[in-house]
């Protein structure tokens, strides 16, 4: 391995190559690579693969085959080691090696290139495996499929090499994420210096008496901790999927960076329980604004909030991006944390669908333009009547409530078609689209209804006590968010089916907040989550009885895509 100056390289920008293999037996001198899979990651995204069964010029043990599903038949017309390895040297590069439990994979990697007549790879390596141990000190198995259930990363193939190099490259994403925000990692020298360090994992610095006291009586659930200084003065704010351990980290002798600072300053710690993460997020955010701690930077103020906005000023309404909500007589989706995420969805609707794109200004010319010559808008500035536009804006409309089926399949059409009639450019652009489609699968569209008309209850089941949200058509409430402040959960409920009219309808900057925190994390989180839709229930009584008869809105639970990225790339590639 590289040994000289560790390079100073921002982890964001550092480019990995996690890989895994699958061999005849546990000796490196003794035994045979038989499959590789390799991930690269760059931007902390993955970026590319690569995969092939190799020969191993010996007999596939039969436990080994009933371990991984990989026979002699299988392995039979494969490349020899010596056949790939200037492909995975290519591959690899100068990127960084990672690897759970890396030295058993390098041990073989290293055996085979020797054997073969290649000088062994040299490259800086990172092991999630070393990682984990530092940073999940109680967890019991760290394990590749412990922690990969740890940190809720599925892996529909273990021990085959490029689904466990996938697996292990979303943890070292995960890993280096965290090690950033809580630790102030943020070089690849840092992360190789974290990982080599000899401390003790559970080793503790010393501690106030009130502190000592404190983080050794924590619950293991969701909740929100205060750091207290000498003048009782509130220093730092933050939430926690489990107190215990959130808490404790801060309190390792491997603390850096801002923690530190904190842990220095502190002599108490004071905590809330929640019910959920969810309403620890939304404690968190609003303790923060009130209280202004001196060591938070972020929450402090009413961030950006944006919208896909159906315009319905014109007769042919139009997607547009706005950061304005409003009871305007258009429709609203979102809500997106960012303007490129925003962005990213509108990018899909432009190039998916054959929407009029231009201003208003340009569509009074009368003027037939480029967008309508290349087919990606019906022209409705020519025409007296357009009902295609109309069939086009429905589909954007199941599009933004989730239902991404017909999208996709109108873009893989389109692909093959540009591939067969040899246009391979278009068809390259195309397969960019549908990437995209696929990376918003289950991100953006919870609701199956704009915002500016969702009237709907959640129900987040993870923990002991269920909590509940209500958004009635942007307004936010929220029942048991904390054992203080007024509830105004049952009142809000009440007057929806009772059809009180309501003089303030417009959100605060406060409901828009709460809704962007709460959204996006229901969206992450579906399988914790029941929709009702109130529209669909005559009485706040039967909507009681579906709670208790465990049955969710139907309007939900049909609207949403579900797809494995392999299988459709497969269809792509084909």
């Amino acid at each position: 391995m590289i040994t000289s100056e560790l390079p100073s390289t921002l982890l964001k920008d550092t480019e990995f190559s996690v890989l895994d293999v699958e061999t005849t037996g546990l000796s490196a001198r003794n035994n045979r690579v038989i499959e590789i899979g390799i991930v690269k990651v760059k931007n902390l995204k993955i970026t590319d693969r690569y995969s092939t069964l190799i020969n191993p010029g010996c007999d596939i043990p039969y436990f080994i085959t009933q371990f991984t599903g990989i026979a002699n038949s299988d392995v039979a017309y494969s490349p020899s080691f010596y056949d790939t390895a200037e492909e995975i040297e290519e591959f690899i590069g100068n990127s960084i090696v990672s690897g759970h439990n890396l030295s058993f994979d390098e041990g073989f990697l290293s055996c085979e290139f020797v054997r073969n007549g290649f000088e062994p790879l040299s490259n800086l390596s990172v092991c999630t495996l070393k990682l984990s141990r530092k940073i999940f000190p109680s967890l019991k198995s760290k394990s590749l499929g412990s922690v990969s259930e740890y940190l809720g990363i599925k892996n529909r193939d273990s021990h085959r090499a490029l689904s466990d190099a996938e697996a292990t490259a979303q943890i070292l994403i995960k890993l280096i994420k965290k090690l950033s925000k809580e630790k102030g990692i943020k070089t690849i020298q840092q992360l190789v210096e974290f990982q080599t360090s000899v401390v003790p994992s559970n080793q503790l610095i010393k501690l106030p008496k009130d502190i000592h006291d404190s983080i050794y009586s924590l619950p293991d659930t969701p909740g929100v901790y205060y750091f207290l200084n000498k003048k009782n003065e509130i220093i730092y704010i933050g939430k926690a999927k489990s107190l215990k351990d959130r808490v404790r980290s801060y309190f390792a002798a491997t603390t850096v960076g801002k923690p530190k600072k904190i842990v220095k300053q502190a002599v108490k710690i004071k905590t809330e329980i929640t019910n959920s993460e969810l309403t620890a997020l939304l404690l968190e955010a609003e303790s923060i604004k009130l209280i202004n701690p001196r060591h938070n930077r972020q929450l402090k103020k009413y961030g950006n909030k944006y919208f896909v906005r159906i315009n319905k000023s014109n007769k042919y309404p139009k997607a547009e991006i706005t950061s304005k909500f409003d009871f305007d007589g258009n429709d609203y989706f979102g809500l997106f944390i960012s303007r490129r995420k925003a962005e990213v969805v509108l990018d899909i609707i432009d190039k998916t669908f054959v929407l009029r794109e231009c201003d208003e200004k340009e569509f009074k010319k009368g003027r037939k333009c480029f967008l309508a010559d290349i087919e990606r808008c019906t022209a409705p500035c020519i025409k007296k009547d357009d009902p295609d536009y109309f069939n086009e804006l429905e589909r954007v409309y199941e599009f933004l409530s989730g239902g991404n089926q017909s999208a996709l399949n109108r873009m893989l059409n389109k692909m093959k078609n540009y591939a067969a009639n040899e246009k391979f450019e278009k068809a390259a652009e195309t397969k960019q689209v549908i990437d995209l489609l696929l990376s918003q699968t289950h991100k953006s569209s919870l609701l199956a209804e704009p915002v500016n008309k969702a009237n709907v209850m959640f129900e987040i089941t993870e923990g002991i006590n269920h909590d509940y949200i209500l958004l009635l058509e942007g307004k936010y409430f929220i029942k048991r968010s904390s054992n203080s402040g007024k509830d105004s959960f049952e009142d809000a409920l009440d007057d929806f089916y009772s059809h009180t009219i309501q003089t303030d309808i417009n959100p605060t900057e406060e409901d828009l907040e709460k809704m962007k925190i709460s959204l996006n994390w229901l969206a992450k989180n579906r399988n914790k989550v029941r929709i009702f839709y109130l529209k669909e229930f005559a009485s706040k009584e039967e909507l009681f009885n579906a709670m208790n008869s465990n049955k969710s809105s139907s309007k939900k639970s049909t609207k949403y895509f579900n797809v494995k990225r392999l299988v459709i790339q497969n269809s792509i590639d084909k």
